[in-house]
């Protein structure tokens, strides 16, 4: 009986943590509804576990077990296919008792449609650990920008698509704005950052993709639609 007070205690607090977080998905979805609502786009709720396989080549829906999409936005943003989302994985660890535990991670999301074929292309915020591989020669590109360079790791299969999409006007758009990571695949661009946005962060992301897309250049957009 002396661990009851134990127990119930830990009783009480899984249920306020429960209350409160209840609480604040519904708030979200209420946010988001009302900003698809304001954009013309459609919201839904439901779980989604198959968007790993529809975008195979969105690497960052492959993380983890127990993966699947949430909170879902759908429509037109300025002539592109928009479908915006939150994403759940589970990853696990064992602690300095032997114990396995769970971790939960969230995210948000946008796979925004392209009228023009891309290619492969990731941008992303440079990391810690990218100084030390570009010390080793790795393959991150670098560009006339040492600004940009520096805040910035780029990867493409295709080096010279690379400086074709990010020209100076292009790294002048970005390093006006915030960091998120960016990969062109055939015919969508995909963009998230390690949590969930806010509503007004969906707008930010997409118009980043969508001042990406908007300034290529003319020979770029003939050479692909060939």
């Amino acid at each position: 009986m002396e661990f009851l007070p134990f127990i119930l205690f830990f009783l009480v607090f899984a249920g306020v943590a429960m209350y409160f977080g209840a609480r604040a998905a519904k708030k979200r979805r209420e946010a988001l509804t009302a900003w698809a609502n304001s954009h013309g786009m459609t919201f839904t709720q439901g779980r989604d576990g198959s968007l790993d396989e529809r975008f195979p080549n969105f690497k960052r829906l492959q993380s983890g077990s127990n993966r699947y999409g949430y909170n879902f936005t759908e429509g037109d943003w300025q002539g592109h296919p928009f479908f915006g989302f939150d994403y759940h994985y589970e990853t696990h660890s064992t602690d300095s008792k032997g114990r396995r535990q769970t971790h939960h991670h969230h995210f948000s999301a946008i796979i925004f449609g392209s009228k023009v074929p891309l290619k492969h292309l990731v941008i992303r915020p440079e990391g810690m650990f990218d100084k030390v591989k570009d010390f080793f020669g790795y393959d991150d590109i670098n560009f006339e920008s040492a600004e940009f360079s520096k805040k910035f790791h780029v990867s493409a299969e295709d080096k010279k698509w690379a400086y074709d999409v990010l020209h100076a006007r292009a790294i002048e758009f970005l390093l006006d704005k915030t960091r998120y990571t960016i990969q062109f695949d055939r015919n969508e661009v995909y963009i998230f950052r390690g949590g969930t946005f806010k509503p007004e962060q969906f707008d930010e992301a997409a118009n980043i993709v969508h001042g990406l897309l908007s300034q290529l250049p003319d020979y770029v957009i003939q050479q692909q639609q060939r």
